[in-house]
């Protein structure tokens, strides 16, 4: 009897200390209303919006709630001189606290580091980090038989949050490391870099 007490209260312990938050991706209208109860204590409500640039003009914007882990709750952009993803999220831990977007960015600010960009069939231009950038990387995406290359600067966060979810899809590599011009200035393949931005979305979103 004790032994059935004691595992009742667990339970519903448990499920006392979940949240209840939005959840669902904005559509045309920007309204985003529907909401869930968090399926372990351990969760927070969140709220992320993945911004792409394209020769420095904005081309996409997405938002989304959820329930999510606090390692989940990142800022940060991947930046290939002609294309940017920037991913702006923020969480709390009160009932439906996510009722707003997180902002998307408004300016971009030079940071003194410096990383190499492909431009065409050349990879040894000079690209200027900016904001969080303080890593360089160097991407790989093999689509429909075309390897696409692409290097540029990444977050710290963003870096190795991205590693870690996209190490598991076929035909994706990618690796950061620290240090100006650190990812390597030899000539390689350059292919449609806005392809990057789908294999993002994809990963951050789903």
């Amino acid at each position: 009897m004790h032994l059935l007490t004691l595992i009742l209260g667990i339970v519903l312990l448990s499920k006392a200390n979940t949240l209840k938050c939005y959840e669902c991706v904005a559509g045309s209208s920007g309204t985003c209303t529907n909401s869930r109860e968090c399926p372990l204590a351990g969760h927070q409500c969140g709220t992320l919006t993945l911004t792409s640039f394209a020769g420095g003009f904005k081309v996409q914007e997405v938002s989304s709630k959820s329930c999510a882990l606090a390692e989940e709750c990142i800022e940060g952009s991947i930046n290939f001189g002609i294309a940017k993803t920037v991913i702006n999220s923020t969480c709390c831990n009160t009932e439906l606290c996510n009722n707003q977007f997180a902002l998307g960015p408004s300016k971009f600010i030079p940071n003194g580091k410096k990383c190499f960009q492909c431009k065409g069939q050349d990879c040894t231009a000079t690209l200027n980090c900016e904001d969080t950038e303080d890593h360089c990387i160097s991407a790989k995406v093999n689509t429909a038989g075309e390897l696409v290359r692409m290097k540029g600067c990444a977050s710290k966060l963003m870096c190795f949050a991205g590693i870690q979810k996209m190490s598991g899809l076929v035909g994706v590599e990618m690796s950061c490391c620290q240090g100006n011009f650190c990812n390597s200035a030899s000539s390689t393949s350059a292919g449609l870099v806005l392809l990057w931005t789908a294999v993002v979305s994809s990963v951050v979103l789903s």
